[in-house]
């Protein structure tokens, strides 16, 4: 199963005069899902796009499974948050298996291949539909298969649940997580959605606004799969929110410490204890 490590080190990109991103430092373990949450303007979807190869950096080093990106590649797949990426003039089994045409992959091969992505994004039933066809979530499904087809080393997604209703955004998340666990690809999802950062990530880094930097890192310990109406679950996304200075549009109380089981790290990476409660009483210790 091919994975692989990505490290960004010092990553600058500028658009013109105007820097959009400046000193982002991370990593990326092999299987590991890490998203990038801020909010918009902060330079998570640039920061996707020169790991993509599709943005040059200013200055800074990306490498993936330990080569430097020079540009894109077939070892990164990437879904976008917009439906039109999909080509309309071919069926869904059409559009996963273009990235196995262009490898030159024999006919009979690919559209097998195609056919299982589809079975695991649960559209085999709608192989010969055509984009126009499908529901929203239904397209996006199909654009995940298309970027797995090929067994890229690692899975680029920028925001490509947003501009799906509610309902069928938590399908959408679930169908997501269930594929992660069964490729256990390399991941980096952009997303504005604190929520879906806690109930998709092993890591969130916590971007600033313009220009972007991480500010701080949080570890999400919970066990898969998440239940979001949890303590724990919400707890997770009351310190993403104090975090991004939000944290008063869900909770009233003025605390500025982070709820228990978030393992948080300053841009330092110094971590943050954090709160303990008395379990018996629900109050702190």
């Amino acid at each position: 199963m091919t994975r692989a490590s990505i490290e960004v080190r010092d990553l600058v990109v500028r658009y013109g005069g105007v820097v959009a991103v400046r000193g982002i430092t991370f990593t990326v373990g092999a299987g590991e899902h890490l998203t990038l949450l801020g909010p918009s303007g902060c330079g998570k979807t640039t920061t996707l796009r020169a790991i993509a190869g599709l943005e040059k950096p200013a200055s800074g080093e990306i490498r993936i499974g330990g080569a430097p990106v020079t540009g894109s590649g077939m070892d990164r797949g990437i879904v976008f948050q917009d439906f039109a990426q999909l080509f309309p003039w071919r069926t869904a089994l059409g559009n996963v298996a273009f990235g196995l045409e262009m490898k030159g992959v024999p006919k009979a091969q690919r559209e097998a291949i195609a056919l299982e992505q589809l079975r695991l994004v649960k559209l085999e039933n709608f192989a010969r539909s055509y984009p126009h066809h499908l529901s929203g979530g239904m397209q996006q499904r199909v654009a995940i298969a298309r970027a797995l087809a090929y067994n890229p080393a690692v899975l680029l997604m920028d925001e490509p649940f947003a501009a799906l209703d509610a309902l069928t955004r938590d399908d959408m998340q679930r169908l997501l997580a269930d594929v992660w666990r069964t490729t256990r690809k390399t991941v980096i999802y952009v997303t504005h959605n604190v929520a879906e950062a806690v109930y998709l990530a092993d890591r969130v880094l916590v971007m600033t606004a313009h220009p972007g930097t991480v500010k701080t890192e949080v570890a999400v310990r919970l066990n898969r799969p998440r239940d979001p109406l949890s303590v724990e679950f919400l707890d997770y996304q009351k310190a993403l929110l104090r975090l991004l200075g939000q944290g008063n549009k869900t909770d009233s109380r003025q605390d500025s410490k982070p709820e228990r089981g978030a393992d948080i790290r300053t841009e330092q990476n110094h971590p943050i204890a954090p709160t303990k409660r008395n379990e018996k009483t629900g109050g702190k210790q």
